[in-house]
Parts: structure tokens; sequence; C-alpha cells
């Protein structure tokens, strides 16, 4: 559910886009009622933005007449830390949801000054990394933003979980501290359920909900420690390296319901993931549109020859003719 903040600050936008707006047109377009219109067209007049109205069949709102929005204050280095910190977030698959970067720099550029716009347009036109782009599993913007503020205020939290099974539990955990690592979102801590320290992909928690009891974090406890640890640990008897000679973009989509790790590569995109069985990897790589190359397990090769084996067969199923 957008939150009522969220529908103020659209409407405002609305309202330096468009000359005038009645309020059945951005009720329609904010997907609520003219009741409702009116509370936030209220909100901002108590913020000090004039927004007029006008009656009569050709009426609606408007802001006052030579208004604008103030440019946005930042020093040229400000500015440029601004951009450079949404470019590496998008690089680094840190983002929580694919527009919200491209949103945010279209926002800061419109509102700065023409002679600081120009030059930040022309980095982030021209910016390269050596560093390899990631493709992330972005989580809910209001989950990872609960988390946070749970594990700050060190307030147990009831969490909606989905495990790599596909299998539902309701739990409480104590969110020790939240990592970011390798294009996905953590969060570390003890789980209620299992009375044990658990690592849970942030991607696969829904309706976080904060309890009334808070809790105390071990002396010198780690998560960022915790979370390399387990993950070299590995809990999957394979681990598997494959470079897809595909276009990243359109291979993290392909591959969006998957706990893979993405990385763009000059000769393609590696894929890095953890298996328990080579079978339903040889599936899921026979079911791509790409070719691709195997790095690791040389295991992997026999599972992929075994199924063209049995595709082959059921190729040759009723084609052969029966004994006389």
């Amino acid at each position: 559910m957008t939150h009522p903040l969220t529908r103020v600050l659209t409407l405002l936008e609305l309202l330096q886009a468009n000359a005038r707006l009645t309020g059945t047109e951005m009720a329609r377009r904010l997907d609520t009622d003219v009741r409702t219109v009116r509370r936030y067209i209220a909100h901002l007049r108590d913020l000090g933005i004039p927004v007029e109205a006008e009656r009569g069949r050709y009426g609606g709102y408007r802001l006052a007449r030579g208004y604008r929005m103030p440019p946005l204050v930042l020093t040229n280095d400000e500015a440029l830390a601004v951009v450079l910190g949404l470019l590496a977030a998008e690089r680094l698959g840190m983002g929580t949801a694919a527009p919200a970067s491209a949103g945010a720099l279209v926002k800061i550029e419109r509102v700065l000054p023409h002679a600081l716009r120009e030059p930040l347009a022309a980095m982030r036109e021209t910016l390269s990394f050596t560093a390899n782009a990631v493709a992330g599993q972005a989580p809910e913007t209001s989950v990872l933003l609960a988390l946070a503020q749970a594990s700050r205020d060190r307030r147990t939290v009831g969490i909606s979980h989905e495990s790599g099974r596909r299998e539902h539990t309701e739990r409480d955990i104590d969110p020790y501290g939240v990592v970011f690592h390798t294009g996905r979102w953590y969060v570390v801590g003890h789980d209620h359920l299992r009375d044990g320290l658990r690592t849970f992909r942030v991607d696969r928690i829904t309706s976080p909900t904060p309890r009334d009891r808070h809790f105390t974090a071990p002396d010198d406890f780690d998560p960022v420690a915790h979370l390399t640890s387990t993950l070299a640990q590995g809990s999957y008897r394979w681990q598997v390296e494959v470079t897809i000679h595909g276009p990243l973009d359109a291979i993290a989509r392909r591959l969006a319901g998957a706990a893979v790790t993405l990385a763009d590569r000059p000769g393609g995109v590696l894929m890095r993931v953890q298996a328990e069985r080579l079978d339903g990897m040889a599936h899921m790589l026979a079911s791509l549109e790409w070719p691709f190359t195997i790095h690791s397990p040389d295991e992997l090769r026999g599972a992929l020859k075994d199924l063209a084996d049995r595709l082959a067969a059921a190729a040759r199923q009723g084609t052969e003719e029966p004994p006389r």
C-alpha cells in the first residue's frame, strides 16, 4: 500500500507538471477519491506551498502563478557524491527497486541549477567502471527499512518467510544486523522459531511487524563476519560456476526466481550458485536460450549428458518401426 506522504509528494509533482488539474483528474491519477485529494491539498498548504483552487466549469487546482520549487542547494562536491552514490548502488546491485535510482537521478537533476546539472549529466553518461556489474535480488523497500529500524532499536520483529523450497513460515526474529553482500540483502539474528542464530535473505521476507519486546545482541557480535563465514561453509553439496553468453539484464530477468549471483564479464555473465542436486541445475541450463560454458564442477557436464540422452531417447520414441 502506498504511504499517504508518497501520494502527497506525487500530487505536488502533478501540480508542477500541469497548469491546472481538476480534483477528479488528480483522484484518478492517484487512485483515490476526490475527498482524499482535498485532504492532500490541505497538507501541501500547511507546508507553505500555495495551491490555488478555481471554481466553475473550467476550474481546478494549480500552483500560484510564479511559484517554483527552490533549487536544491548542493555544492559541487555534495552533488557529485550523491550522483556517484546512486550510480555505484546500481552497479553493485544494491537498489531496492529497478526504477528507484533512475527516478532519484531525474528528480535531483531537475532541481539542480543548470550550471551544475549539465556536468553531472555528462558524468552519468560517460562514467565507466572496472568492477563487474552485479544483478541484485531487490527486496521491498518497506521491508528493508523496517528490519533496519528494528535492528537499531533492538526490537523483536515478526516476519513471514519463504524458503528456497517455497515453504512459508511465520516467525519472530531478533535482528542483530542487516548486511549487503554480492547483490543480496540479508538479516542476521536470533530466530525464535528455531531458537538459534539464523541468516535470512531479505527479498524472501514480507510483512515485518514490530513486537512489544526488546532484545540484547551478543557482545562483539559481527553480522558481516557471521554472514561471510556462513556462506563460505556452504550448506549445499555443489558450488556451480557457469558463464552464460548473453546480456546481463535479460539473464537476470530469466533467472529472477533463482538463488543465483550474476556478474557481468567480458565474455558473458558469470553465474554462481549452490546446488544440492546437479540434475536440477542441468534442467535449468538446458532451458536457457543462450549458450553457456561450465567452469565447475565437472560432474555437471555428466548431468547434462544424461539429460541429453534422455531427451534424445524421448524424441526417438514412436519413430522406430515396430517388430514384425
